[in-house]
């Protein structure tokens, strides 16, 4: 009987201890897991009123796009616990995320593009609209990619032909069709989703496709197919007043450019939006809590892993037209980022090679009226932290 005490016990030791030597040497989940945390509160009033009110709904944009990348950066680095909490959702474009950070409830955010709020109201589907958005920041410029045979060379030759444009609730579209007003051009415009539209393109049932969205963008830099380029859009005096010059190069698209071959093109500010909520309400609380950790932690975007296009974001951009969420401006006032430099002009007029084609004194300070309104001088070197890079 001793012995079979003994070995009862001895066999007990040896199953407990790994456990015992796990439990010392592992952290239990439900200790560290904010989610977990939560989920064994269910029920609790407390906990309920705490998620809530520190999640901040983000409207981004569709998959394999730019805004789909911004937002999941930004839930990454910004979520804190039950602090503050990011929650992106996949948007359908541009103008979809007008809708839905105007009407659809609990949105907070959406990623925009400068010349879709001004395409509304020209085309008489808003009005005022402006005066019920307001800006974070001005995010980065998004460029125009022209997919097309390589018998096509310039924009223009598309005169006549069919051209894809994306969905009509993006932002794509508004760009494309803006640009063949401004130039005169009638096209054939189709409105077809991005990659079944590059498929049709390899089937030669239509004759181009247009992206706009911020390089490398993830379906053209996935696009490889020898017949096919990226088409050359020109810095032309009637697209002036709303773009700015921009270029693609082999090290963007390897599979449509080659060697030290750089294509030049147009780009359009993205923004990040809000509604204009009044600065007694619950929602501008939520929104002042979010202004302070993304400027405040804005140094990390703009290293490796992060989206590179981050790394030409401004928090001091101003926008024309637009008005500025106040805790934002109050937060770039407190900490004393300023605006652009003409010597980052100088040095944007260097790298741009479309914009030095610019042949006269008079067209350069044209443009560099239009770069102060969209531009700034990187915020990062003047906040805290520093340049990490």
């Amino acid at each position: 009987m001793r012995r079979l005490f003994g070995l009862f016990l001895f066999t007990t030791m040896m199953i407990c201890s790994p456990a015992a030597r796990a439990e010392q040497t592992e952290l239990d989940p439900a200790k560290v897991s904010d989610s977990l945390k939560a989920i064994f509160q269910f029920g609790s009033a407390k906990t309920k009123q705490s998620l809530n009110a520190n999640t901040v709904t983000l409207i981004s944009g569709t998959i394999g796009g730019t805004y789909v990348q911004f937002g999941a950066d930004l839930a990454s680095v910004l979520d804190d616990g039950n602090k503050l909490r990011i929650l992106p959702i996949v948007g359908r474009g541009s103008v979809q995320s007008v809708a839905d950070i105007l009407f659809l409830q609990g949105v907070d955010l959406g990623i925009v593009r400068s010349d879709t709020l001004d395409y509304l109201e020209r085309k008489g589907f808003a009005k005022d609209i402006k005066k019920q958005f307001t800006y974070v920041t001005k995010l980065y410029n998004e460029e125009m990619h022209v997919i097309a045979s390589k018998s096509i060379h310039n924009l223009r030759e598309l005169e006549g032909k069919t051209v894809s444009v994306d969905l009509p609730n993006g932002g794509t579209f508004v760009t494309a069709l803006t640009v063949f007003e401004r130039l005169g051009m009638k096209p054939k415009v189709v409105y077809i989703e991005q990659r079944i539209a590059l498929e049709k393109l390899k089937a030669g049932e239509i004759d181009a496709v247009i992206v706009c969205g911020g390089k490398p963008y993830k379906s053209v830099s996935g696009f490889k197919d020898d017949r096919f380029h990226l088409v050359t859009v020109d810095y032309d005096k009637p697209l002036q007043g709303d773009y700015l010059p921009a270029s693609l190069s082999a090290k963007d698209y390897p599979n449509l450019i080659s060697g030290e071959e750089r294509v030049d093109t147009i780009a359009v500010p993205a923004v990040l939006a809000a509604y204009n909520w009044g600065a007694n309400t619950e929602r501008y609380q939520k929104l002042a809590t979010f202004v302070d950790a993304f400027f405040t932690k804005f140094p990390t975007f703009q290293n490796p892993p992060f989206h590179p296009k981050w790394r030409e974001v401004s928090l001091s951009a101003p926008l024309q037209g637009w008005q500025r969420l106040p805790v934002a401006q109050q937060w770039l006032d407190r900490h004393g980022v300023e605006a652009v430099t003409r010597s980052r002009f100088d040095e944007f007029l260097k790298q741009a090679p479309a914009a030095a084609k610019l042949q006269t004194d008079a067209d350069k300070e044209t443009l560099f009226k239009q770069f102060k309104v969209w531009e700034a001088e990187k915020a990062r070197a003047q906040m805290r932290g520093g340049d990490k890079r």
